[in-house]
């Protein structure tokens, strides 16, 4: 069965964006994932298509409305069993263990907001689970939502040609990836290591694990105490 992705949002012509082109464009052609973008104005019911109001308290900005956000998400997701996702800098962080949970199921549907934010109300009324792809504010959920629908959508199965490749990457093992190299063998002064041409699979095996587990440690220690802590778990 095709992975389904439905997108809300105020900008249904930012889709599919890059997810057209490469992997996942061919991937699409192919009928093995498809992306419907449903425009949340559509289900505004006054003359002037309104989707925001000021916020309740007062303060900066406005606020999507609850009613006309729930008119859209009941419509594409009646009798669907798809998690609903909201694109949030308050949600939970991302991670590659969540991106294979929602790339294991049919499909996702994900609401994109924009404004100040999106009446509480609808976001418990509709089991909406906020994502976050990082600690910074995007001008809207769209350039979240497509990072998200990229990361499910090269690990479909069949999507990357290989499916191993996804399997050395960073996150994968609980730590970020080892460097890469590839010819020509000396460039600018600097070789590939010799460790990677001497043909001694499980010296380069070890080499990388463990210059995976120096950048770990280095760069994001919070991954590296995890992945020490899993381990001797």
């Amino acid at each position: 069965m095709a992975f389904r992705a439905s997108v809300l949002t105020l900008y249904p012509e930012m889709f599919p964006g890059h997810l057209g082109f490469s992997l996942a464009g061919k991937a699409m052609e192919r009928g093995q994932w498809s992306l419907d973008a449903v425009q949340i104005r559509d289900f505004a019911t006054d003359k002037h298509r309104t989707v925001d109001d000021t916020p309740a308290g007062g303060g900066a900005g406005m606020v999507l409305k609850p009613d006309v956000l729930a008119r859209a998400i009941d419509s594409t997701s009646e009798n669907d069993a798809r998690p609903r996702l909201l694109m949030s800098p308050r949600g939970r962080p991302l991670t590659q263990e969540r991106v294979r949970e929602l790339a294991s199921g049919d499909g996702i549907i994900i609401v994109c907001g924009r404004f100040e934010g999106v009446d509480q109300r609808v976001i418990e009324a509709r089991g909406l689970e906020e994502v976050s792809i990082g600690d910074y504010v995007l001008s809207g959920g769209e350039p979240a939502a497509l990072i998200l629908l990229d990361a499910i959508i090269r690990i479909l199965p069949g999507v990357m040609g290989n499916d191993l490749s996804g399997l050395h990457e960073s996150f994968e093992g609980g730590l970020l990836e080892h460097p890469h190299y590839t010819r020509p063998q000396a460039w600018e002064g600097r070789e590939i290591p010799s460790i990677l041409t001497s043909g001694n699979h499980g010296a380069i095996d070890k080499w990388r694990y463990e210059e995976a587990v120096r950048l770990t440690r280095e760069r994001r220690p919070d991954l590296f105490e995890r992945a020490k802590a899993e381990k001797s778990g």
